[in-house]
């Protein structure tokens, strides 16, 4: 508990945490604000499909708080000292990785309420009735979602432990791998059911084989594999 409300000080006492939440929020209401307004979403409830690829731009804000959250720290030597008061280092990342989870969960949440708001503001019509499962977890699941993302930032970033190349990689990999590797001739449309970011948006929207619950628990998985790579080389290694 000590270390949980230590890795919650360090989070929150600084800005950059701060200002990747709103512009998260704000980046998704907005582009959903503006793709409702110009008339971009047709008619009846907002697509699923649409509301996963707005909360994806917003992930991909919170996944570089998530990693700058445990790399500025091996950048400016501040982790040396907390692993000097707490030896094991396992348990001080596993500390770190819950706080971004719980972080990322709470601005996931956010954005996904201010889309929805957004909606209901400008055109009421299109707001997709709160009475089916789908529905729900078009908006409750950026939640859970956003939470694996910035787990396996955080495991990315105690890797690399440099901002710029796990901040890289992080956006190369969700932005142009991930949608290049499925648009692949003959394998794309079968490797794209295996790749961890398509199963969170396949959690959100459905369309992956696993489906919606199968892919969360998929990506799950994988994130937990990285952060267990993370923790074993991060014991290993000099501080």
């Amino acid at each position: 508990m000590n270390l949980l409300a230590a890795e919650r000080i360090k989070l929150l006492s600084t800005r950059s945490p701060w200002w990747c939440a709103a512009l998260a929020v704000a980046l998704v209401a907005g582009v959903t604000g503006l793709a409702v307004a110009t008339g971009e979403v047709s008619a009846g409830p907002v697509p699923p499909g649409f509301a996963a690829f707005v909360l994806q731009a917003g992930m991909v804000v919170v996944m570089v708080m998530a990693t700058l959250s445990v790399t500025t720290e091996y950048r400016f030597g501040t982790l040396r000292t907390t692993f000097q008061a707490a030896p094991r280092r396992a348990a001080v990342l596993l500390a770190k990785t819950a706080v971004a989870a719980v972080a990322a969960g709470v601005v996931g949440l956010a954005a996904a309420g201010a889309a929805w708001v957004t909606t209901w503001v400008l055109r009421p019509a299109m707001v997709t009735p709160r009475d089916t499962e789908a529905a729900w977890r078009a908006v409750a699941g950026a939640g859970p979602a956003f939470a694996v993302a910035a787990v396996l930032a955080v495991a990315v970033g105690v890797l690399l432990r440099q901002s710029a190349g796990a901040v890289a990689l992080l956006l190369v990999w969700a932005l142009l791998a991930e949608p290049l590797l499925g648009q692949l001739p003959a394998v794309g449309e079968h490797l794209a059911g295996w790749l961890p970011f398509a199963n969170l948006t396949g959690f959100l929207a459905g369309g992956t084989p696993f489906g919606p619950w199968g892919s969360l628990g998929y990506a799950t998985a994988l994130a937990g594999a990285l952060l267990t790579a993370a923790l074993l080389v991060a014991a290993r290694r000099d501080a």
